[in-house]
């Protein structure tokens, strides 16, 4: 059986890529693409490094299991299903699922530190990156964190000033120049869009 084709799928936090993802997905079933995000391999918040305020740093590398990731990609990659439950960014609110991924001609990683981790990046036979400006980031993610997640306004901000900004540039845009194509998220990504889609629709047919 032929091996599916690795898509990788990173930019700054708020950069669009989930919006970018889910226009991307709506042109294909489950069985022809599957998405594995680095968002449900968190670790628990007890494990999750503090700053020198003591508030939690979820925008480090470290805040990220790569290792069970990377592993169960592999898996993936070698036409096995993998199980995870859900991680609920500590909303009380939401109950978290049991998560099933199935290997499909297509796998699409996709997460902040996806390039910057060793074992994921290699796994990747084309890289994306969400090139999006410091402003339209820090709208989006306060309208992710505050209105989506109930996080508080001023936790929000202090995070992207402190924990957000710092990482974007230490541990993702230097790894700008590692991809394949990247994608200005400025206003829209239509055209990117289509070329990405007819691309995969290739693979997924085996051409």
């Amino acid at each position: 059986m032929q091996k599916p084709f690795i898509i990788g799928i990173t930019g700054g936090s708020g950069s669009g890529k989930t919006r970018f993802l889910n226009s991307l997905l709506k042109n294909f079933t489950d069985e022809e693409v599957c998405l594995i995000s680095q968002d449900n391999y968190y670790r628990p918040r007890q494990e999750q490094p503090v700053d020198e305020a003591g508030v939690t740093n979820f925008d480090l590398p470290e805040s990220i299991d790569h290792v069970l990731f990377a592993k169960h990609i592999e898996q993936l990659h070698q036409g096995e299903d993998v199980k995870k439950e859900e991680y609920t960014f500590n909303n009380d609110a939401l109950v978290p699922e049991t998560l099933i991924f199935k290997p499909a001609p297509v796998i699409v990683v996709e997460g902040i530190f996806v390039f910057h981790f060793p074992d994921v990046a290699s796994k990747m036979d084309l890289k994306l990156f969400i090139d999006t400006k410091e402003h339209l980031m820090l709208k989006r993610r306060i309208i992710r964190d505050n209105e989506e997640r109930g996080y508080d306004l001023d936790d929000v901000l202090y995070r992207f000033e402190n924990h957000v900004g710092p990482t974007y540039e230490k541990y993702i845009a230097p790894y700008k120049s590692d991809a394949d194509l990247i994608i200005p998220n400025i206003t829209h990504f239509d055209s990117a869009l289509e070329v990405i889609t007819a691309f995969i629709k290739n693979k997924v047919n085996g051409e």
